[in-house]
């Protein structure tokens, strides 16, 4: 069955998450939409935080508009970089401005606790929304996987994060008294993120230990020159669809867990990378593990996004629990806004493209990357991990603005 949605106009607001300098496009992708016969409205001051002017849109053939209540009232298609969040200056939530027929995407996070109200919203509302970070690992969707692409610059930025809460030096250090030891990093998931964690802290300096399910992913750690810590689980429960890591049943969960606890407790900064597409993150490092860990470690919790990998973990903190330090930074992709935002408009763009046929747009849910990402339609919520985050069957918004 497909979904047909008349496309006129693409709508780039300006993100007001906490933090958030990237934008959902970029001059160059304003122009390549343009000549697909699209219009595309930016607000105002939308790109000054990756760099780029009003005036850079204007001249790829945007229309800026300052108020961005008009903006969102005018679209009938909206790319967001990160999910709906509550608006302090309008005293709305983003997905309450949102009307029934609109077309959202963006970064949904829809199985993250934290999402599921505004998932509720855009539900009853009867936005047709789509989230990035549900593209699957196939080889068409190469182009348009944002996740890898944004999991990439997380892996980089959040080591330097971790080395810079860490009390002591990251790389051996000789000096006139003695030589200064490297600090010991444990990176857990060797996907994409993990990887670039792993490549960084070696850079650094570090001693890099790495664990992950998949046999795969371990030998691409070691590539890199990390020791590998063995969990011991089966390979049949390890690897899901696409090459990714799958959910493991709780008796499996425990086992990783006890696995992991000495090479937690015996590292200097723990970097915790391990998602299972679409679905809450696993918990694995646990509160009596990060009790045992000694005074001035550091764990960087880059799976917090989709829940966190440490059940101490608190979304958007920083804190000190016990001596060590929790980083639950969320959204650190968008602390390197420069690259991350290039990388995500050329993902959206290769994203979109297909999807537009004589100046509309249509979602074919017989696609596998439609389905795949596909989080609400027709007041419903539709996307499996977020249905199994909510512990539900499908659940029905109310569908009262449904036109």
């Amino acid at each position: 069955m497909k979904i047909v949605k008349q496309l006129m106009k693409i709508a780039i607001p300006k993100e007001i998450l906490d933090q958030e300098r990237r934008v959902a496009a970029t001059p160059d992708t304003v122009a390549k939409m343009i000549g697909q016969g699209l219009q595309v409205l930016v607000e105002s001051g939308a790109g000054e935080g990756s760099y780029f002017s009003d005036d850079a849109y204007c001249a790829a053939g945007a229309e800026i508009v300052s108020d961005v209540v008009e903006l969102f009232d005018r679209a009938d298609v909206i790319i967001k970089v990160k999910q709906p969040v509550y608006n302090d200056r309008l005293q709305r939530h983003e997905a309450e401005m949102m009307k029934a027929g609109q077309v959202l995407i963006g970064f949904l996070h829809p199985a993250s606790p934290v999402n599921h109200d505004m998932i509720r919203i855009l539900a009853d509302r009867n936005v047709t929304a789509l989230t990035l970070d549900s593209v699957p690992r196939i080889t068409r969707a190469q182009s348009m996987d944002a996740l890898t692409s944004m999991s990439t610059v997380a892996g980089y930025k959040a080591v330097l994060m971790a080395a810079d809460l860490l009390p002591e030096f990251v790389p051996m250090v000789a000096t006139a008294v003695g030589a200064i030891r490297p600090a010991q990093v444990l990176v857990v998931g060797a996907g994409v993120a993990g990887l670039q964690a792993i490549a960084t802290a070696k850079r650094l300096g570090a001693v890099v230990w790495a664990a992950d399910i998949r046999a795969a992913a371990r030998e691409q750690a070691a590539s890199l020159g990390a020791k590998i810590v063995d969990l011991g689980i089966p390979e049949e429960l390890a690897v899901g669809e696409g090459g990714y890591a799958r959910d493991l049943p709780e008796k499996w969960l425990s086992h990783e867990r006890d696995a992991l606890r000495e090479a937690v407790v015996d590292s200097a900064i723990a970097v915790l990378t391990a998602l299972i597409p679409g679905r809450k993150a696993p918990v694995l490092v646990a509160a009596d593990t990060v009790a045992a860990m000694r005074p001035g470690s550091v764990i960087m919790d880059v799976a917090v996004d989709q829940g966190g990998n440490c059940a101490l973990t608190r979304a958007g903190e920083t804190f000190v629990h016990g001596d060590v330090w929790i980083d639950g930074t969320t959204n650190i992709p968008g602390r390197v806004p420069g690259t991350a935002t290039h990388l995500f408009a050329l993902n959206v763009f290769n994203f979109l493209k297909p999807l537009i046929s004589d100046g509309g747009l249509t979602l074919d849910k017989d696609n596998e990357i439609v389905a795949e990402c596909l989080v609400t339609h027709h007041g419903d919520i539709v996307h499996a991990g977020a249905l199994e985050a909510f512990a539900s069957k499908p659940i029905a918004g109310s569908g009262a603005l449904e036109s």
